[in-house]
């Protein structure tokens, strides 16, 4: 059975393990979206693999170790922040696979033995696997962040549906940290949000033209003035290929509007 593909918000830093001053009801209602994602699958998956908006390469990545580290790529935050565990499985055999289908569709990839997962994989897959029970390997971004590569990558790994891997795409539909505390901020996510669900909701090949164009969208600048964390929706997206894009979630984050999407072959 062909595996669903989903883009998840992964939240801020070491939430909701930490407090951090997010507010609870919000914190409450990522929290437990996360937790049903383990749901979505009609099977259990025999592996993940997780894109996640905090590693970059020159070009992509995966990670080949047995038994990855934990990364903490956050800085700041209490002690207790800095001792989260998530220790599932790596997956080599799964690197390898993931790297020949990149060079079927003449895409050049590498593998690194060393890469922990990272605050966009252990944090939210803390909640939905707990049991960390699910080998799980990450590919990275291209540095360059080129939408239409990004589209291209997920349409490389699409195969991997048939052959039991859940592909997690883990990002934010709003990423603005110099803005992120600031309720002005609000509106300039709920514009930005409602172009994307009217984006997703279109045939994937529009849906696809529109995301390789999503710099033009409105507000799309102030909800990105970076856009690491909207890269993930991209392979998601090419991984999707003509399946329909589910709004899975529809909350907010100290006010912004986060959305999920979820992608399910008819």
């Amino acid at each position: 059975m062909r595996l669903p593909v989903v883009f998840v918000p992964h939240g801020g830093g070491p939430w909701p393990f930490v407090d951090i001053g997010f507010p609870h009801d919000e914190v409450e209602g990522l929290a437990n979206y996360l937790r049903s994602v383990r749901d979505v699958p009609r099977t259990r998956p025999k592996a993940l693999l997780v894109i996640s908006a905090h590693w970059e390469a020159s070009v992509p990545t995966v990670m080949t170790a047995e038994r990855p580290t934990i990364l903490y790529d956050y800085s700041g935050f209490p002690p207790e922040s800095y001792a989260i565990t998530w220790p599932a499985p790596g997956d080599p055999a799964l690197a390898v696979r993931v790297q020949s289908l990149l060079a079927d569709a003449g895409i050049t990839s590498t593998g690194d033995a060393a890469r922990g997962y990272d605050h966009g994989t252990f944090i939210p897959l803390k909640l939905t696997y707990p049991d960390a029970d699910v080998p799980a390997i990450q590919l990275s971004l291209k540095r360059g962040l080129d939408p239409k590569t990004h589209l291209a990558i997920g349409r490389a790994i699409a195969p991997l549906r048939d052959e039991g891997v859940f592909i997690i795409a883990s990002g934010m539909t709003f990423h603005n940290l110099r803005a992120f505390w600031d309720p002005r901020a609000n509106e300039v996510s709920e514009t930005f949000d409602a172009w994307l669900r009217a984006t997703m909701s279109c045939d994937s090949a529009e849906r696809d033209e529109r995301l390789s164009q999503w710099a033009d969208a409105p507000a799309a600048r102030l909800a990105h003035p970076r856009e690491e964390h909207l890269m993930p929706l991209m392979v998601a997206a090419g991984a999707a290929g003509g399946d329909r894009a589910d709004l899975a979630f529809n909350g907010t984050m100290v006010g912004h509007r986060l959305s999920a999407y979820h992608f399910f072959h008819s």
